[in-house]
């Protein structure tokens, strides 16, 4: 999930339904009962609909079959579900897997992808993506649960203090500061961790848990080498093979991490026309950062 639709989380949780969702954009600011143009009844099978344009942002409100999608630009989209929508997560703080769920995992404050078909003047949903630990979070906040995140079934008191504080941070996620980076490299076409890097990563991992408001946002990269898409899934890979590793043996606690993302050939260090800049781009970048709210606190 990108930083800012992390960022209205916590801000759109617990947001009323709204009366009649319809499936059409609004401009930001522009209210709810302008948007007369809904899909109701029975729809067609969505083979013979249309093509519609991929919608990302928030739920920020849900009645039935109908969305309400906020995006980042605080524009708002109405989307209706079909029976054949097909709702996927991919693997939470790992990074990794595919799941499918059913409609009744779509919450209130989650971060979604969705691809559209059209009917009528409306938008169909025909498959929804999201994140499992996004739904997570989205759930723990929503419903002001006390999430245990301790290590080996660690009492439910010990863990309240930390879901606070992750709760806490959430609501100035848009304003942090940049501790540190330390970046791993990777060979060609590879995901598995050098002794080297290991070391590197658990060194990052104790400077950073001096702060106890520091999170981790971990970044996978990878150079030209290879299509985008075995390139998308490898810097997922790289990305997932950090995560567990901070995690299982640098003894990185999973609420104190970012969602991992995958970023393929995007943002290179260096040049990739050549060897070394090549070798330079297949990293993973682990950057510690900390709310500007609590910095120093």
């Amino acid at each position: 999930m990108n930083t800012p639709r992390r960022i209205m989380l916590a801000a759109l949780l617990g947001a009323a339904a709204a009366s009649g969702l319809a499936a059409q954009t609004a401009p930001a600011g522009q209210a709810n009962y302008d948007m007369e143009t809904t899909v109701y009844g029975n729809l067609p099978p969505l083979a013979e609909m249309e093509e519609g344009p991929r919608v990302s942002g928030i739920i920020s409100a849900r009645k039935g079959s109908r969305l309400q999608i906020t995006g980042d630009d605080g524009t708002v989209t109405m989307v209706t579900l079909h029976s054949e929508t097909e709702i996927r997560t991919r693997g939470g703080f790992l990074g990794i897997g595919n799941k499918t769920l059913d409609q009744s995992a779509l919450l209130n404050g989650l971060p979604v992808t969705i691809k559209t078909s059209k009917y009528a003047e409306g938008l169909v949903a025909s498959e929804v993506r999201f994140t499992s630990d996004d739904r997570m979070i989205a759930a723990m906040i929503r419903g002001g649960t006390q999430q245990q995140f301790g290590e080996q079934g660690a009492a439910i008191q010990q863990n309240a203090a930390a879901t606070e504080a992750l709760r806490g941070r959430l609501g100035d996620i848009d304003k942090y500061n940049l501790k540190g980076t330390t970046n791993v490299y990777f060979d060609t076409g590879r995901a598995t961790l050098s002794p080297a890097a290991k070391n590197e990563l658990c060194a990052a991992a104790q400077t950073a848990g001096a702060d106890e408001n520091s999170l981790m946002l971990v970044l996978g990269y990878t150079d030209i080498t290879g299509s985008q898409e075995v390139n998308q899934t490898l810097s997922e890979k790289r990305a997932a093979a950090v995560v567990n590793h901070l995690q299982q043996v640098c003894k990185w606690k999973p609420y104190r991490m970012l969602t991992p993302t995958g970023m393929a050939t995007a943002d290179p260090a260096a040049d990739n026309t050549t060897a070394a800049g090549r070798a330079q781009n297949r990293r993973v970048s682990v950057n510690i950062l900390v709310s500007k709210a609590l910095d120093g606190m």
